[in-house]
């Protein structure tokens, strides 16, 4: 089975211009022409082109992915392991990057006084400041955000080093259990995301449970987050939403 350009480019999400291009510097030259001398590509040529993407994806030049692509020394299995070790890289980066991101948006956001020796005791290698702006740009404007700032002007590095040990607790005993295969919609989740949602209240805001949902929602749609809650546990995110959701109904 053969596929045209437009085909392909529909799968895999690139312009009829960008398959154009490959043919023409020799990068991906379709398998097969049509009787009118159209592209076709075969199953081999879009093996070829996602490792293309791939390559792609992580940085790397055209002619760097046409050496890795057409080394006689490399085979399948070696491209294979090659790409899980540069993703589980770039996971691993990402996922401390988002967990500062993390951090950062729910201390600097609270005007946070820390000295930055106090700041990499707490929050790592990350400065929070750098996040500081897009916190007040989502939620300067609301009464939380400045409920926030008036609760923990006054914290201290212990103090955040207290809320940050209590925040991972209620994180791990979600993703345990999620590991036994605990409902979501179970009254163990719902009294861990009760939980939650105090905790948020006793340390920065009052958080109602059409608050506490919309968080919920966000561990999911911003992937940041995502990647945080995904590093404790593959599901949390998910899972987190679905308890924190349970518990606004119950509570309802």
């Amino acid at each position: 089975m053969s596929y045209s350009v437009g085909q392909v480019a529909d799968v895999a999400n690139v312009t009829v211009r960008t398959l154009h291009h490959y043919d023409e510097i020799g990068l991906l030259v379709p398998g097969e022409r049509s009787r009118a001398g159209h592209r076709r590509y075969g199953d081999a040529d879009l093996d070829r082109l996602q490792q293309i993407l791939f390559y792609r994806e992580l940085g790397f030049p055209l002619d760097e992915v046409a050496a890795l692509l057409d080394d006689p020394a490399a085979d399948p299995q070696e491209h294979l392991r090659r790409q899980h070790e540069l993703l589980s890289t770039r996971i691993e980066k990402l996922r401390k990057m988002a967990a500062a991101v993390e951090h950062a948006m729910e201390a600097r956001r609270m005007n946070v006084r820390l000295t930055p020796e106090e700041k990499f005791e707490v929050f790592g290698d990350f400065d929070p400041d750098a996040y500081a702006a897009e916190a007040e740009r989502r939620w300067g404007g609301t009464d939380p955000y400045k409920e926030s700032q008036r609760r923990t002007a006054a914290y201290t590095k212990e103090d955040w080093q207290r809320l940050k040990e209590e925040f991972d607790a209620i994180h791990q005993k979600m993703a345990g259990l999620l590991a036994r295969g605990v409902p979501a919609e179970s009254e163990a989740a719902m009294d861990v995301a009760e939980e939650h949602r105090r905790f948020i209240g006793r340390g920065y805001y009052e958080c109602s449970y059409e608050i506490h949902t919309g968080l919920g929602e966000m561990y999911v749609a911003d992937e940041r987050f995502t990647a945080t809650y995904e590093a404790i546990r593959p599901g949390l995110a998910v899972y987190m939403r679905d308890a924190m959701l349970a518990n606004a109904v119950r509570n309802a």
